[in-house]
């Protein structure tokens, strides 16, 4: 029996029942892909099914505001994916007529569509033989082959793209994407494999050769720089003030306090002597710390997070261009980065925002 009609016939049996394997609709198969992109099923679920309420055709995605989109994706990280979707949602209702597209050599044009995602749209919507190579297939194939290049090599990605593609089935080519990816996911995962029961454990070289634990190999990313943000609670009457973050850096165009950033982690004194807190506010001001030190890892970057309440709002000075007072009840309404949207979920009662 073949590699993939044993993985076939084991996806029959064990594979994830989950909602956009149920269509054949390239816009739903696309929404999915985009949104598990570096996240958990478990996690993308709500997300998945908030997005297809609110947008169940792709030309209400492309009509949306960007802000309104960018509030359902809050509290999800990597807000660029939600952008470029926007993007390639109006680029569908322009270039294709509001049909989305489910060849591969179309959906690739695709803002934010990479090789990955135009294979998964267009096997899974088309049945169009090409083969899915994500972390859970790399991990597989890895294993399976005892394949020693790193995965994040340019050698790596095109040798295993050209293992997945000899290894794919031509007939089913959607069933066996659907199916290794699964595999991957959950029998032959990052930690603690399931390889006593494993259908391959014969053929596998990582487990006959005791290399389980050591494959796929992956050559080390470069070194994550520290970030330190101080962030200041100003609330006067019953509106709050926000600032939006601007273009050039993480989370454009996403709401957050008004923050001051330093160079290294500094004391509540020296945060006070700080240029940008003597400029913005009063000498006297009373600053209350909230919690404990957050830190949020993003790509190369380690955010290192501390909140403030001012207690007196008359402290604050002056505002800095992009600072402004809204209403703590219409809060919710504004699209906020994931440290921001945490912190309020679990601290909000504390700065009276309902």
């Amino acid at each position: 029996m073949s590699f993939a009609v044993k993985l076939m016939n084991w996806y029959c049996e064990k594979g994830r029942d989950l909602p956009w394997r149920a269509t054949h609709d390239a816009y739903i198969i696309w929404l999915s892909e985009i949104i598990l992109q570096q996240t958990r099923v478990e996690q993308g679920m709500p997300y998945f099914h908030r997005f297809v309420e609110a947008f169940p055709i792709v030309t209400k995605f492309a009509e949306a505001d960007e802000e309104d989109i960018l509030r359902l994706w809050q509290g999800l990280g990597y807000y660029s994916r939600a952008r470029n979707m926007h993007k390639a949602a109006k680029m569908v209702v322009s270039d294709f007529q509001g049909m989305f597209p489910t060849a591969y050599e179309e959906a690739i044009r695709l803002p934010g569509v990479g090789e990955y995602t135009a294979a998964a749209i267009a096997s899974f919507s088309a049945n169009e033989p090409r083969a899915v190579v994500d972390g859970n297939v790399y991990r597989v194939l890895a294993r399976y082959f005892g394949v020693k290049e790193p995965i994040n090599s340019i050698q790596g990605k095109k040798t295993f793209a050209e293992i997945a593609h000899d290894m794919l089935d031509k007939r089913n080519p959607g069933i066996y994407n659907q199916a290794i990816m699964d595999f991957g996911a959950l029998q032959c995962k990052p930690k603690n494999p399931l390889c006593a029961d494993c259908i391959f454990r014969v053929e596998c070289v990582a487990f006959q050769e005791r290399r389980v634990d050591v494959l796929p190999v992956k050559l080390k990313g470069k070194v994550s720089r520290n970030r330190y943000f101080h962030y200041f609670i100003v609330v006067e009457d019953d509106k709050i003030l926000m600032s939006k973050r601007g273009q050039g850096d993480v989370w454009t165009n996403l709401y957050e306090f008004p923050m001051i950033e330093t160079a290294e982690d500094v004391s509540l004194s020296d945060l006070m002597a700080h240029a940008d807190f003597v400029q913005f506010f009063e000498e006297n001001a009373v600053l209350e710390a909230v919690g404990k030190q957050i830190k949020q890892v993003l790509s190369h970057q380690n955010i290192y997070a501390r909140f403030f309440i001012v207690r007196d709002p008359h402290a604050l000075k002056k505002k800095k261009k992009g600072w402004n007072y809204y209403f703590c009840e219409k809060i919710d309404k504004l699209a906020k980065h994931k440290l921001i949207f945490s912190f309020l979920e679990k601290n909000g009662h504390l700065i009276s925002v309902k």
